[in-house]
């Protein structure tokens, strides 16, 4: 279950439905409260102009307005939308030119929206005119509001918050109410709206980024369970590739191009084993037939010495084997430590040319130095005579007797030119891109009585490498090679 609950499709679910979840969230309260405020500021405009309307309506004609109560009762004895009373023919004519007025106020009343409340109080404060929704004596707030102004307050009325919108003049104080229950009950219907539908689409994102999470991960489990299927044994096969050109997609290409360096490593590791073995395996057996022979009859000190010094030429060329197999792993695994220095590459080519003239000596092979300016690099002196003389070593010995080796300097493009070329045997153009590889030779019938261990130039171009340098070759087949050393000056 926990394993379940920590799954992608668990954690992009539940993410997905919070995003969801937040954003419903975020829209409901965001428009609950933009609906309140718009209806509370809407209503507080039609409020003012409401009053503004009584207020002007009344202005022109105060002179016949009087503080009577006929008025109210006037309108008391009616009904709504019903014809006005026939007044008494007693009545005082000013009484019922005020009534005029406020039979007109009411016409407006009816159709204005429901339960809108008017008041209309005298300077004195005393309610000359009233809504039939109005008890009497309610609304007294004349002595509050300032006079040439309007507005606006909430009140309660019957338990209930009304908003009240008031004006007043020299002659009357105006009110004109509305009350907020109307404006909270939409508030309610759309609070219950937002309470049933965020659930219901919290449900269907759930389910949607259940579907969704599924569906996009379907191929991660086609390529997990393909992917368990290879081993070491059999690293030939692939993950079926994709046509649409996605993460997937990338994510199996980058599987399959994984899945091939691993079968070019194990099969290098195979290969290399297999050389080391064999490369180990023939001065040992040298080494166990001398002995065996020698042991098997008395000799004389002289075959006694010769078998000594066999032996100990096989022993120097395995302990050469497992010091360079030594270098390459520590290469491998990136546990040498460079001692890097300024070195004088005019100072070390002049060493290393009369040390190359030395090794040709035997196969009277001409050793030409043709240019040696003075350069300077930051690098390794070690490594960097390791390098070149490995180079060297390997012209001298794939160069016939009597041929040459010319070793050249020079400076391109902020670039020191390390250049070795000879007469030699050549390189085919197929084994070009082969002969740094470990244990790999040209002419492996003349790699043993050359002395050769198919390490050199693998050693080499590590070295050149570690220098962030280059080897190149150019080669021939019985013409000779050009091995060239990039290294930049910097």
């Amino acid at each position: 279950m926990k394993l379940r609950l920590q799954s992608i499709r668990a954690k992009l679910t539940f993410w997905y439905s919070l995003l969801v979840l937040t954003t419903l969230l975020a829209f409901g309260g965001l428009s609950y409260y933009y609906t309140g405020r718009t209806l509370s500021d809407n209503l507080d405009i039609s409020l003012r102009n409401e009053v503004r309307w009584v207020r002007d309506f009344i202005q022109p004609q105060a002179s016949k307005v009087k503080p009577s109560k006929r008025s109210i009762e006037y309108l008391l004895r009616r009904k709504p939308r019903q014809r006005p009373v026939e007044p008494d023919s007693t009545a005082d004519p000013a009484a019922e030119e005020a009534d005029e007025i406020w039979n007109q106020i009411y016409e407006h009343t009816l159709l204005s929206p429901k339960k809108t409340y008017i008041q209309v109080a005298d300077k004195k404060g005393t309610v000359i005119y009233r809504s039939l929704n109005l008890d009497e004596d309610t609304l007294k707030l004349a002595s509050t509001v300032s006079i040439d102004t309007t507005q606006l307050s909430t009140l309660w009325l019957r338990g209930e918050p009304i908003r009240i919108s008031a004006t007043r003049d020299k002659n009357f104080t105006i009110f004109v109410g509305y009350p907020l229950a109307e404006l909270s009950e939409v508030l309610e219907n759309l609070y219950s709206i937002f309470l049933i539908l965020i659930p219901i689409a919290l449900t269907v994102s759930i389910i949607g980024g259940l579907y969704l999470a599924n569906a996009s991960l379907r191929p991660v489990d086609e390529v997990t369970t393909r992917a368990r299927r290879i081993t070491a044994e059999n690293l030939d096969q692939t993950i079926p590739a994709r046509t649409i050109d996605d993460e997937i997609g990338r994510l199996i290409t980058t599987f399959n191009d994984m899945i091939k360096r691993l079968h070019d490593s194990f099969a290098q590791v195979r290969q290399f084993s297999a050389d080391a073995s064999h490369e180990l395996r023939t001065p040992l057996t040298i080494l166990r037939g001398e002995i065996e022979l020698s042991l098997r009859s008395p000799k004389t000190p002289e075959e006694y010495r010769r078998t000594l010094e066999s032996s100990l030429e096989e022993i120097l060329r395995m302990s050469s084997i497992i010091n360079n197999l030594m270098t390459l792993a520590k290469a491998d695994q990136g546990t040498y430590e460079a001692h890097f220095t300024e070195v004088n590459l005019a100072d070390l080519v002049n060493e290393l040319f009369n040390d190359s003239e030395m090794l040709a000596e035997p196969k009277k092979i001409h050793v030409s130095l043709l240019a040696n300016p003075p350069i300077t690099i930051v690098g390794d002196k070690v490594r960097l005579r390791q390098l070149f003389l490995n180079i060297i070593d390997n012209a001298v010995k794939y160069t016939p007797e009597g041929g040459s080796v010319t070793l050249a300097v020079e400076q391109q493009n902020g670039t020191a030119l390390f250049r070795v070329a000879d007469t030699g045997i050549g390189i085919p153009p197929y084994d070009i891109d082969k002969v740094f590889d470990r244990f790999y030779r040209v002419d492996k019938a003349r790699s043993r009585d050359l002395g050769g261990t198919g390490l050199g130039l693998s050693i080499a171009k590590w070295i050149a490498e570690l220098h962030r340098g280059t080897i190149t070759v150019q080669s021939e087949i019985d013409k000779g090679s050009i091995f060239t050393v990039h290294l930049p000056l910097n």
